[in-house]
């Protein structure tokens, strides 16, 4: 008999599914079948059922933050059961130690933090018994049953294991010793606050500080441009002046004689040149690609990307969705042209049909096998639905991926660009730049926003004559740099470092994806909104004064270079792949933690902070309420505490549970008492005194299973 271990509970129940059951007491029987002729057990971890153990569990001294106690280097970690999550974790143990289980198989998410919550688990039961892996990208039927059927030997991911775990100690070891040592420092300042630092949330908040200096530091300055409008031979159209390919003029009394001289003058086509250009369809999403595409057209956060994408993957209508790969193999472009026969019978889509590709199975842009690492591209599976079926935010992410699958089977958009220079009296020269579309092609599914100023242009050759209509001066200002989007910044993660001038670096990016993974990067722009040091305001990342605090403090130190990440992700997935030392690159860690303190405890010397509000920059909740437990995870089973302005879940840190419920919400304070209330019944005492607008009302808060979210009840009259 076997014991399957899932990650999730509802993950386990989806991999049950297609089996007749009988359910228990976290977990799930497995009667006998073909692929088990003895049944199984169907049990499941809730995320982390362990976490790294607290400083204090290595020793008493570590337990109060103090500069003497510095560096915190424990000899080996440990791993403890969580409280909140004991019961299921001791199911699984006896589960595991039943004499009739002979064989486990690991059915935790094909990825690394699905190697480390499963293995860690067989690991802390004592149970030694033979393993093998499930390894699937889409939980339809079909891919849960071919995945039993040929299942992994344990030794064949067990790399992944030591590269997750490897990550999991590294990240301790520095997040902890930075934070305490910049608290403890920034204190001494001043600043009674927590600052929490760590190898990839801080250099991504050292990018975000770096562009709001940028910002405040931006003198505007005015130009002016002349505008013609032209007539040549009845075809009217626009340009600007130009002289050695720069249009601005810094002197108002200079462009207004360049426009006086220009008036009423003959005009001359003296050079038209077009350029075609083509442009291929979009590759297939990663995670990364879609949370900035949906970040721009729907001003998503990138959590709530993933958490939506999370809901259709578990209906098993889209691949794996923390995919770093936008490619697939030849396998899945096999199933193509059966998943796009069926959307064809979808009304959203039958204008794009037929497509005039049948199967891209040859094409290389999208079937490329040695660019699939774990997972392939993010891909609605064979168990298609009608969008309309779909809830608006769902709707909206499935049309993403599903129109990136259309769009591949279509035509390039072709385009031909026109620059045409036209000289007036023969002295002044003005350009004007137009386009026309040759082909439609994909756009026709995926519609872009042009962001080129491009006008469409009238035909015109060299050597036409006519003259200037009218002219104008135009005046502007030089524009700060913008602020990143939350999409931007996934973007800017993924890439950050890339244009570093270092040779050697510049090899390491070009395995690597800067800074964190595809299934962190949300959850570390999460954290920087918790931990309030940025603001997100209109889809616009703002950094606050604690964040540049933190920056300014840190200064050029390696704890705030994309470097250092680059590198170290570089030798994590070189564990991962089994060519690198999990234990040697722990040594290196281990020096790095001693030299962050090293050079916090010498940069504090000269720490300079004019300018900046330190004053504000306190905790928002006495140490008497602070971290005090109030219920447990409606997500994953955690321990929800007092976090300061919201109650969160514990396991953020460990799992990324997002969990969270705010104290202020409508302009009512959501005392503690409700809060338990909601967690432990699903359902608060009526609360009076919601404001919406000018209107105000009396409310229940009440938790949905179904939606997974808080919803108001409101009173019988």
């Amino acid at each position: 008999m076997k014991v399957i271990i899932a990650e999730k509970p509802d993950q386990g129940a989806t991999l049950a599914s297609i089996f007749q059951t009988k359910k228990h007491q976290g977990y799930i029987e497995i009667f006998p079948n073909e692929l088990f002729p003895k049944g199984a057990y169907m049990t499941w971890a809730v995320g982390h059922l362990l976490q790294l153990a607290p400083p204090e569990r290595y020793r008493p001294e570590w337990k109060q933050w103090k500069l003497e106690t510095l560096p915190i280097i424990p000899d080996r970690f440990q791993y403890e059961v969580e409280k909140a999550k004991a019961k299921q974790f001791h199911i699984v143990k006896e589960l595991l130690r039943k004499p009739e289980v002979t064989e486990i198989i690991h059915a935790g998410d094909a990825g690394r933090e699905g190697e480390l919550i499963v293995r860690n688990i067989i690991h802390m039961s004592g149970v030694k018994k033979p393993m093998k892996r499930l390894w699937i990208s889409s939980l339809t039927p079909k891919a849960i049953e071919e995945g039993f059927r040929t299942l992994l030997e344990e030794k064949e991911t067990r790399p992944l294991y030591e590269e997750a775990y490897a990550r999991a100690c590294a990240d301790w070891l520095v997040g902890m010793n930075a934070s305490r040592v910049y608290s403890i420092l920034l204190k001494q300042k001043g600043m009674n606050d927590v600052f929490s630092a760590g190898r990839v949330q801080t250099p991504t908040l050292a990018l975000i500080v770096k562009r709001e200096k940028e910002i405040e530091r931006f003198q505007p300055e005015p130009f002016w441009e002349v505008m013609a409008t032209f007539d040549i031979g009845g075809k009217r159209y626009e340009g600007k002046w130009v002289k050695d390919d720069e249009s601005r003029v810094n002197d108002p009394e200079l462009a207004k004689k360049i426009a006086a001289f220009c008036e009423q003058k003959q005009a001359e086509v003296s050079e038209v040149k077009t350029e075609r250009k083509v442009f291929q369809p979009p590759l297939l999403f990663n995670l990364s690609s879609l949370q900035a595409t949906a970040n721009k057209l729907y001003q998503f956060s990138p959590k709530k990307t993933l958490d939506i994408l999370q809901k259709l993957y578990q209906k098993g209508i889209v691949s794996y969705p923390r995919s770093d790969s936008n490619y697939v193999t030849k396998g899945e472009a096999e199933t193509f042209p059966e998943i796009l026969q069926k959307l064809s019978q979808f009304p959203a889509y039958q204008p794009f049909f037929p497509l005039p590709t049948k199967t891209i199975l040859h094409n290389k842009r999208y079937v490329n096998e040695k660019k699939v690492t774990d997972h392939y591209a993010i891909i609605p599976t064979e168990q298609v639905v009608d969008p309309e079926k779909l809830s608006a935010d769902e709707r909206n992410i499935y049309d993403l991926v599903v129109k990136r699958l259309l769009a591949a089977h279509h035509e390039d958009a072709i385009f031909d660009y026109t620059t045409v220079t036209t000289l007036v009296d023969g002295r002044a020269t003005f350009i004007s730049k137009g386009k026309q579309q040759i082909q439609e092609g994909w756009r026709k599914i995926i519609v872009q926003r042009d962001e080129d100023d491009a006008a469409i242009l009238p035909p015109l050759a060299e050597g036409e004559h006519g003259h200037v209509v009218n002219v104008h001066v135009k005046e502007g200002k030089t524009q700060p740099p913008k602020r990143y989007t939350e999409g931007q910044l996934i973007t800017l993660m993924k890439t950050a470092g890339k244009f570093l001038e270092n040779e050697e670096l510049e090899k390491v990016l070009a395995k690597t994806e800067g800074l964190g993974t595809e299934a962190t990067r949300a959850g570390i722009i999460t954290m920087l909104k918790e931990r309030k040091y940025i603001e997100v305001k209109k889809n616009q990342v703002y950094a606050t004064d604690k964040a540049k605090v933190l920056i300014e403090a840190i200064g050029d130190k390696i704890l705030a270079s994309p470097e250092m990440t680059a590198k170290w992700e570089q030798r994590l997935s070189e564990i991962g792949e089994g060519k690198a030392s999990a234990s040697a690159f722990m040594e290196q860690v281990k020096k790095l933690s001693a030299k962050i303190v090293a050079d916090a405890l010498e940069m504090s010397k000269a720490w300079d902070f004019t300018g900046l509000d330190t004053a504000s920059i306190q905790r928002t909740t006495s140490k008497a309420t602070l971290g005090k437990p109030v219920g447990t995870c409606k997500y994953c089973g955690g321990t929800v505490i007092d976090k300061g302005q919201f109650y969160g879940c514990t396991n953020y840190g460990k799992t990324k549970c997002t969990f969270t419920i705010s104290k202020m919400i409508l302009g009512k304070k959501i005392s503690q008492t409700n809060v338990k209330k909601l967690l432990q019944h699903g359902k608060t005492d009526l609360i009076k005194g919601f404001k919406k607008g000018e209107k105000t009302f009396d409310a229940y808060l009440v938790w949905d299973d179904n939606e997974k979210k808080m919803i108001f009840s409101f009173p019988k009259k």
